[in-house]
């Protein structure tokens, strides 16, 4: 796997650049007397605001910081990255648990607002609400 920074600029190369969404990602140590941990996290901002933020939205969290899922998002994110664009707004991403695709769909420069716009008008996708407000923050600029 990629180093983040350079997953990120990736990223950042297909995304909408007339609009402020970033994406990070980090870990944090976690030391306390019985050892230590580290703690990952994956948030996605739109105009400073989150919009996506992992772990806080797993539902199984017994087993974190134990057991995580970043290795699994990076791996999303560069399977959205390396598909081909003609396929990616039909695309389905099975590994995707949380529907940080479709906020890539939304985002990205290389699908039209108006191709995005219908797509998550005609369907049920995971965090159509947010898709929604990226697509009015590309619109309006």
């Amino acid at each position: 796997m990629k180093r983040w920074s350079k997953l990120q600029k990736q990223l950042y190369l297909i995304i909408d650049d007339k609009i402020d969404l970033q994406i990070h990602c980090s870990v944090y140590r976690m030391k306390s007397q019985r050892g230590s941990t580290d703690l990952p996290r994956y948030w996605i901002t739109l105009n400073n605001k989150i919009i996506f933020d992992y772990p806080k939205i797993t539902a199984a969290k017994e087993n974190y910081p134990y057991v995580t899922e970043i290795s699994d998002i990076s791996n999303l994110l560069k399977e959205y990255l390396d598909t081909p664009k003609e396929q990616i707004i039909t695309k389905t991403f099975d590994s995707d648990k949380y529907g940080i695709t479709n906020l890539l769909k939304a985002a990205d420069r290389r699908i039209s607002v108006n191709k995005s716009e219908q797509y998550f008008q005609n369907t049920a996708a995971a965090n159509a609400d947010i898709c929604k407000t990226i697509l009015r923050a590309r619109r309006a600029i």
